[in-house]
């Protein structure tokens, strides 16, 4: 099992994408990296997080191992379109493992329309046991995060059952490289597929329309932007395309559930995750 000690042992490399005393954000393996954003290994603490501590959606789906009482236990968080306050629940574990999909990206190890379990979250057990036995097996077992992160990896990359279309992955690309400042009139001329087909491939793959997609990934733009030192709303708010306060001030409360305002005012009890997009 791995000790909090353990996250400074392991060596500062190209994987790493954020360290502090509590956590360890990393890439996957290079070959699953279209399907997997990151691995996160935490060890929460219940005074660093507020009962109100929110997650901010990003489309993607998310898969838990937490440790309590000595005992581990996996939830698989389907894609992501509504906040989830999870501050209730975090600081009671002693650690926790993250593993942060791509946007479509679990679709590739279930192999079922995503759209089916959007928001939605279940035991990881009861849709891959075996997958799920063998990465709780690694944590109980390992001692190093260097054996634990090569473990994950090597689970994973025989998990894969399928992919998503090219025409799929290139839209995605193209709405996050926008900052999701286009149109499924544009994506559809730009795929060569109807608006109709791309659609359909998006709720069967990411679970969700090009829509709401784009309004996750251009609110998250904003997120970034003032969770900065000097962020400021206007500049936010322009920089991601926005040209209508109303309509930044709409999405926005759409995606966090909060107007930008209040968002500033209680940042502290928001997630948002760092290495996605």
């Amino acid at each position: 099992m791995i000790d909090q000690r353990a996250l400074f042992l392991y060596p500062q490399n190209q994987r790493v994408i954020f360290r502090n005393r509590d956590c360890l954000y990393v890439k996957p393996h290079a070959a699953l990296q279209q399907y997997i954003s990151n691995y996160t290994l935490t060890f929460p603490k219940k005074q660093t997080i507020s009962e109100e501590y929110t997650i901010i959606p990003h489309g993607c789906a998310t898969l838990t191992v937490a440790l309590k009482n000595h005992v581990f236990s996996s939830r698989l968080f389907g894609p992501a379109t509504r906040t989830a306050c999870v501050g209730d629940q975090a600081g009671t574990f002693d650690q926790i493992v993250i593993v942060e999909f791509q946007p479509a990206g679990l679709y590739s190890f279930l192999g079922f329309k995503q759209n089916e379990i959007v928001d939605q979250n279940f035991s990881f057990d009861a849709v891959q046991p075996k997958l799920n036995r063998a990465i709780v097996e690694l944590l109980e077992t390992t001692g190093s995060v260097q054996e634990l992160l090569t473990g994950i990896d090597h689970l994973f990359l025989p998990a894969i059952l399928a992919d998503c279309p090219p025409e799929l992955k290139a839209a995605t690309k193209t709405i996050i490289r926008q900052t999701g400042n286009v149109s499924l009139k544009e994506l559809s001329n730009t795929a060569f597929y109807s608006e109709r087909h791309l659609t359909r491939l998006f709720n069967e793959y990411l679970g969700m329309s090009t829509k709401t997609f784009s309004r996750l990934v251009r609110v998250n733009q904003t997120i970034r932007l003032l969770n900065q030192p000097q962020g400021d709303i206007t500049t936010a708010y322009e920089a991601a395309g926005y040209y209508d306060f109303s309509h930044f001030n709409r999405d926005f409360k759409l995606v966090t559930g909060n107007t930008p305002q209040a968002y500033q005012q209680k940042m502290s009890d928001f997630y948002s995750e760092i290495a996605k997009f």
